[in-house]
């Protein structure tokens, strides 16, 4: 059975935007990579299945929310999506921060940063989970309507 149209359109998007995300903030705006233990190709390829995971737990957990009438699609349904990635944003940092695998400094200025960056990070993850479950919902309206 082919995956459906509907995770495809959200998880793959959210993926790749949260990488690049990543990417920007750890790779040129803090230069956090040049630090690494690991060779930078390594790590690339860590880090995206990391994204391609996180991606994953947001699409099929805002699926299932949906499902479930944990979150509804008539008011706000974007900045409910948002909410479910800072959400996951806040449980990774935790568990990244607890294993001692952050790249922040550790003090409390740089930790308050990296958290609130982590949120951003997984919350524009839900957006775009979001935006993707949208489209998906307008292009099966459109095919019941027999148009393109």
């Amino acid at each position: 059975m082919l995956p459906r149209r509907r995770f495809l359109v959200s998880w793959l998007p959210a993926a790749i935007i949260m990488f690049a995300m990543s990417f920007v903030w750890h790779g040129v705006a803090l230069h956090d990579l040049e630090e690494l233990r690991i060779p930078l190709p390594l790590y690339l390829v860590l880090a995206g299945v990391v994204y391609l995971i996180l991606a994953a737990v947001l699409a099929l957990g805002i699926d299932r929310a949906i499902v479930h009438g944990v979150i509804g699609l008539r008011m706000g349904f974007p900045f409910k999506a948002m909410g479910v990635g800072a959400l996951l944003g806040f449980v990774v940092y935790l568990v990244v921060f607890i294993m001692g695998m952050s790249f922040a400094k550790h003090n409390a200025v740089h930790v308050v940063v990296d958290v609130l960056w982590q949120m951003l990070e997984q919350g524009v993850g839900g957006l775009v989970v979001s935006l993707g479950i949208i489209f998906d919902l307008h292009k099966s309206h459109l095919e019941l309507e027999g148009g393109k």
